[in-house]
């Protein structure tokens, strides 16, 4: 009962995403940002993944009733301030997740419309594609797709930085929700140094642009994850979106230069 009281005194966060069994990504990356970021984690899991940061091995969904007692329960005894979704896997679990999560009436839900593995394993059943898009983005405050992840929702091919604009002024007026775009899988042909990552954010009306110096690494398996994880906590402290956005781009690019490797 202290550890309940303790966590009542900063924000209280939900991740509602897959389990990831090499612990770079799912909600595992997702608990090891909201410690680092102070707020209180819990989770609903939606699916178990054989992976690392090589292969999606295999994939088994929760079944849906379960998904949602874990909202519930959740819900029942903490005030969870924001909610972010990572991976949905099946039609089942989106439907019941969006059903709790109308029924909580949040102020802030980030979606990161999880399709893709850095290591190119597919982490959504492609007839959920639909459901996500009717039933989930629709509830968003935020959605933070990756390039290939936005190239399916806005339904166009991005190479340039006009059209990543583009892009993200497509999925906000589609979903009624801002869009962060995040750059990082692509080196823009104009407008962009080769050794920046630039991030665009769609808000109403304005455009803003997010630079940070690129990390050279090949261990990049979870960024999103921790890139919205992290505006999830900000958002959850009660950060501007602007202000949240910025920030977790700084954050993630700190956890690439100061990672440890501890596979072999």
């Amino acid at each position: 009962m202290t550890f309940v009281k303790t966590a009542n005194k900063i924000p209280v966060v939900m991740t509602v995403a897959g389990s990831d069994s090499g612990g770079g990504a799912g909600i595992q990356a997702d608990l090891k940002v909201f410690s680092a970021l102070n707020v209180f984690g819990t989770t609903a899991i939606t699916c178990i993944t054989a992976q690392n940061p090589a292969k999606v091995a295999g994939v088994d969904a929760i079944d849906s009733a379960m998904v949602a007692l874990q909202m519930k329960t959740v819900f029942s005894a903490f005030p969870v301030k924001a909610v972010k979704t990572g991976m949905l896997y099946s039609t089942g679990v989106i439907r019941v997740v969006a059903h709790e999560l109308a029924r909580k009436k949040l102020n802030i839900l980030v979606v990161d419309p999880v399709m893709i593995a850095t290591s190119g394993g597919r982490l959504i059943q492609k007839h959920a594609f639909i459901a996500m898009c009717s039933e989930i983005l629709p509830l968003a405050t935020v959605i933070t797709p990756n390039i290939p992840e936005a190239e399916q929702l806005a339904n166009s091919r991005i190479t340039t930085l006009d059209e990543m604009k583009n892009a993200a002024m497509t999925i906000q007026k589609k979903f009624g929700a801002a869009c962060v775009l995040k750059g990082g899988h692509l080196d823009l042909k104009t407008g962009l140094n080769k050794d920046d990552v630039l991030d665009v954010l769609c808000c109403g009306r304005d455009i803003t642009e997010f630079r940070v110096r690129r990390v050279i690494t090949s261990s990049t398996h979870g960024t999103g994850c921790r890139f919205s994880a992290a505006l999830t906590a900000y958002l959850a402290k009660g950060a501007p979106l602007h202000t949240a956005v910025g920030m977790s781009q700084k954050f993630v690019a700190h956890t690439l230069q100061d990672q440890l490797y501890v596979g072999k």
